[in-house]
């Protein structure tokens, strides 16, 4: 398969299908969308939690829930020039600004900051307590750590896989051994 073709059968496909679907179904999936904030004050705990894990563990340089936040002035549109929808029907909040700087300014990079900062801590406990290989561990490189806790004891060590003792996702004795040469 070409890369634009594996490209395209990656991609969700929504844009193509939104106007087809009824009034009714697209309020439902707004409503939808916006349930998920009652959850937050618990993934927040969720979160903070496993951040606080970390740190009575030993941990430093744990990334923090504001090093996911976009900055604003990164943001194409201010609260002065931020731009709105017609809508599709006379109430709809498309048509309301307050909305989009609601939905934009807040909604959207909080909460998406708070589950990629949360999917982070949680991937530092897994290369923390789990140093073992698998097919998806390549994607908890963003929350690499020196060592785990399988690594600080010299005799648990050896019981690890050849490839899990040196993987650098979990332990700094590869960058140990490139500064040795």
């Amino acid at each position: 398969m070409k890369a634009c073709e594996q490209c395209a059968a990656d991609r969700i496909e929504i844009g193509t299908n939104h106007k087809q679907m009824s009034i009714l179904s697209r309020t439902i999936g707004l409503i939808l969308v916006y349930l998920p904030i009652f959850t937050l004050p618990f993934v927040i705990a969720s979160a903070y939690s496993t951040y606080y894990s970390m740190i009575f563990c030993g941990a430093k340089n744990l990334k923090k829930w504001g090093d996911f936040i976009p900055d604003r002035d990164s943001h194409r549109y201010s609260l002065k020039n931020q731009i709105k929808m017609d809508g599709s029907f006379k109430l709809s909040f498309a048509q309301s600004k307050l909305y989009w700087i609601a939905n934009c300014t807040l909604y959207c990079p909080y909460s998406v900051a708070l589950m990629e900062w949360h999917a982070y801590l949680v991937k530092a406990v897994e290369n923390w307590w789990c140093p073992f290989t698998h097919a998806n561990k390549e994607n908890y490189k963003n929350a690499s750590i020196d060592q785990s806790f399988w690594h600080i004891y010299p005799d648990e060590i050896s019981k690890l896989h050849e490839e899990d003792k040196a993987n650098p996702i979990f332990t700094d004795e590869h960058d140990k051994d490139l500064k040795a040469d």
